[in-house]
């Protein structure tokens, strides 16, 4: 069972993985060994699965990859429903994400590749030539404004005159 500190220290590392454990146990209220140990067990039952960081590619002079999102509508398996497809495609290495999804479509399956070239040739030469898929849905990101709760964009800057006597 995980406590409420334990479920504060989630939040504040969610918001932002570099804190240190002494910054944290501060905002939560521990000892930075209470912490540790806390972060620890929550590694060790997989709670916390991973550490990253947002990056605004566009920004740096690499070729960006090439994103996009596909609806897929699955034909369930008895006895398994969704999860057996969805395992086939979550281990494609192109597959940056895979959700369960409520409405029109069952999986939704975020794919990057190097060009829209190299995504389309995945979706119509693996994904969908998977039995249980019926159908495919391609979106390609055009542009990223919000990611992890991130805004992208330029901070304002002051656009007064300077006025002097």
């Amino acid at each position: 069972m995980i406590d409420q500190k334990s479920v504060e220290i989630l939040q504040i590392i969610e918001a932002n993985g570099r804190l240190d454990s002494e910054k944290i146990a501060k905002l939560v209220d521990l000892s930075v060994e209470e912490v540790n140990q806390s972060i620890k067990e929550l590694e060790q039952k997989n709670v916390i699965l991973s550490y990253s960081a947002v990056i605004d590619w566009a920004k740096l002079p690499v070729q960006e990859a090439v994103t996009a999102t596909i609806d897929v509508k699955v034909a369930p398996k008895r006895g398994v429903g969704f999860d057996e497809v969805a395992e086939r495609i979550y281990r494609f290495p192109e597959v940056r994400a895979l959700y369960l999804m409520s409405g029109a479509y069952d999986l939704s399956v975020v794919v990057e590749g190097k060009t829209m070239q190299e995504t389309a040739r995945f979706v119509s030469e693996r994904l969908s030539t998977i039995d249980s898929v019926l159908s495919t849905t391609t979106h390609f990101q055009l542009k990223t404004y919000k990611h992890d709760g991130v805004i992208f964009k330029e901070p304002d800057t002051d656009k007064r005159i300077v006025v002097s006597p």
